[in-house]
């Protein structure tokens, strides 16, 4: 595969990834019910059985045996599966806490946050109005917590682990379905201990609940893998700076959600962090756009 069919596919899984991730909310709301640290479980627990399926049928299982070989892609592993349960958690705790619009502002943050990480692990060079964009973000963030005394500590926790969890996803280099597989085995002990042995919740017992309900809760292991198989493909084949592009389609459908179908109150501070944040994202994509403009240029005027 060459290197045009390579990023339109990843094009395509980005596409694909977070625009899930943007109607994500509407499941879990479903779930407000439930503890968020169980609902965290059964997609570890449910996610597992549905990746143990999709490796076995495209016969992955060699690749599995090839990683736990590999001391150091596995301990990387362990640390991202850590790192995208912490951040599943907080998600789904905003979610249920009525806090959708400061999760869809992590997610707005979270491409200058890939343009730092890829500038700072992977050499990726940092340009004057990725410079500016950044210090856009950070003056709204800045401003919220000085004049309104609040920290989007949600937004910013979401941003950040996730945008390591690239990162870190993009080093490994390890297909999407193993690598997930291998996320969720790792998880797995603590899903089963505490959902059979700790969780006292009125739904941490299937046998009590509806079928309805159960579906639901069986339906976290899809919900959470097919969004994480696209962005995982994505990321291997996207530089890290273009893959935080598309996430504007996530936050943005989270925003309508929360403004619209929710009724999340827009307040002061939110508003001003978000004023500057969308005006980053402006600086941002209008930069990319040039310079995506100027290397088609140089290529067509090469001999």
């Amino acid at each position: 595969m060459n290197d045009a069919q390579q990023t339109r596919r990843g094009v395509l899984l980005a596409l694909g990834a977070y625009t899930m991730w943007g109607i994500a909310p509407i499941y879990f709301k479903s779930l407000t019910g439930v503890p968020p640290l169980e609902v965290l479980m059964h997609r570890v627990l449910w996610s597992f059985f549905f990746l143990a399926l999709i490796v076995y049928m495209g016969g992955g299982f060699s690749r599995v045996k090839m990683l736990f070989k590999d001391k150091k892609r596995l301990t990387l592993l362990t640390i991202t599966a850590v790192v995208i349960a912490t951040n599943w958690l907080i998600f789904i705790w905003a979610v249920d806490n009525n806090l959708m619009l400061d999760a869809s502002l992590g997610y707005y943050i979270n491409p200058l946050i890939n343009v730092v990480l890829g500038m700072i692990f992977l050499g990726e060079r940092f340009r004057k109005l990725q410079w500016f964009a950044v210090a856009l973000a950070a003056s709204g963030v800045g401003i919220q917590l000085v004049t309104f005394g609040s920290l989007p500590w949600v937004a910013l926790v979401l941003a950040s682990s996730f945008g390591v969890y690239g990162l870190l996803r993009k080093k490994i280099n390890v297909d999407a379905a193993t690598g997930l597989f291998i996320e969720t085995l790792v998880l797995l002990p603590a899903s089963i201990i505490y959902l059979f042995f700790i969780a006292e919740s009125t739904t941490s017992n299937l046998l009590n609940n509806s079928i309805g309900m159960n579906v639901l809760l069986i339906a976290a292991g899809v919900v959470t893998t097919l969004p994480l198989l696209c962005f995982n493909g994505a990321a291997t084949k996207l530089r890290l700076s273009t893959l935080g592009f598309f996430q504007y389609i996530g936050p943005s459908i989270m925003f309508l959600l929360a403004i619209g179908l929710y009724n999340e109150p827009f307040t002061a501070d939110k508003a001003t962090t978000f004023i500057f944040i969308w005006t980053a994202l402006v600086v941002f994509t209008f930069d990319a756009v040039k310079q995506q403009r100027k290397q088609r240029h140089e290529k067509k005027a090469q001999p």
